[in-house]
């Protein structure tokens, strides 16, 4: 039964996005309520992890040095290209590659966990992109639009050690010391995190309703493919390099996810509320259509477990 409903992720997420998108004001008031269930969540995927998986991802600098540059080099480009090829307004051609050229995000951790994809590669290399962030968003951002804007490198990292590294690493220090103890905790925790992070996405929506109602097709489409050739170009060119499938399936995710929250934020900032829509549907979007994507890949694994 537990099962079954994590399974129906992609359904509840959707449901929820469009009871946010009808009734907003339902959920508005629980914007303070997102770190506490990303956190949540975060300590759900450390009880899933020992040590010894992050010893073995950090002995293989390589592959987050490869997530690295697929993210930093795929995303911007693509944006640009998909910007110019749609004739988006100057405005939105900004916002998009933004987007593309900020660093991986929560939302990329949690996917990875639900996916049952690499959660502790998926971390390092959010961790890793965040740090290249300060220089590289910056570098992009100017390559691209010619525009030098700085990037709030202090708060995006104290953000990601309270949201990301410090209860993934409680839950971590928990499961590789009571890990007999905790296991009926562990069966339920993938529940718990789809339900939280439903809301998490409810929540974005009704905050974002006034955007969504404003944009028009081409920025829908823009995001879509953006995010959805970033998917497919970390997941192929993983498996042309022969990385097995679980390490493919989280360079797609870490390449096809972006901290959106801080495109909008650097948008508003340095450009224009019109700048930030991108932003907006991006971190909207990449939920769902990650949600999608966790859930069919979670499948494929069950079954073939089932199947021996």
């Amino acid at each position: 039964m537990l099962n079954r409903m994590t399974q129906l992720f992609p359904l509840w997420a959707l449901l929820f996005s469009l009871l946010a998108y009808w009734q907003p004001a339902l959920l508005v008031g629980g914007k303070d309520a997102i770190v506490p269930l990303l956190m949540l969540i975060m300590f759900g995927m450390g009880l899933s992890l020992t040590w010894e998986d992050f010893q073995r991802v950090l002995r293989q600098p390589g592959i987050i040095g490869l997530g690295l540059l697929l993210q930093y080099s795929l995303m911007p480009l693509l944006a640009f290209a998909i910007g110019i090829a749609l004739q988006l307004p100057q405005e939105l051609l900004v916002g998009l590659v933004l987007v593309g050229a900020c660093p991986g995000g929560t939302a990329s951790n949690v996917i990875a966990y639900l996916a049952r994809a690499d959660v502790a590669l998926s971390v390092a290399i959010t961790f890793a992109s965040t740090l290249v962030a300060v220089v590289a968003t910056p570098l992009l951002t100017w390559v691209y639009l010619g525009e030098r804007i700085p990037v709030p490198i202090d708060g995006m990292l104290i953000s990601l050690l309270q949201i990301v590294l410090l209860p993934v690493t409680v839950g971590c220090f928990l499961n590789t010391r009571f890990s007999r103890q905790l296991a009926p905790l562990r069966d339920v925790f993938p529940l718990v995190s789809v339900a939280a992070i439903v809301v998490v996405i409810g929540i974005i929506v009704a905050l974002n309703q006034g955007h969504i109602a404003q944009a028009g097709i081409a920025i829908f489409i823009a995001v879509v493919a953006h995010n959805g050739l970033g998917l497919a170009s970390g997941y192929g060119i993983a498996r042309l390099l022969r990385l097995d499938k679980k390490r493919a399936r989280t360079l797609a995710i870490e390449v096809g996810m972006q901290n959106s929250g801080l495109g909008v934020a650097l948008a508003v900032k340095h450009f224009s509320a019109m700048a930030a829509l991108p932003g907006a549907l991006f971190s909207i979007w990449h939920n769902l259509s990650g949600s999608l994507l966790a859930t069919v890949w979670r499948r494929k694994r069950q079954l073939i477990i089932e199947n021996g």
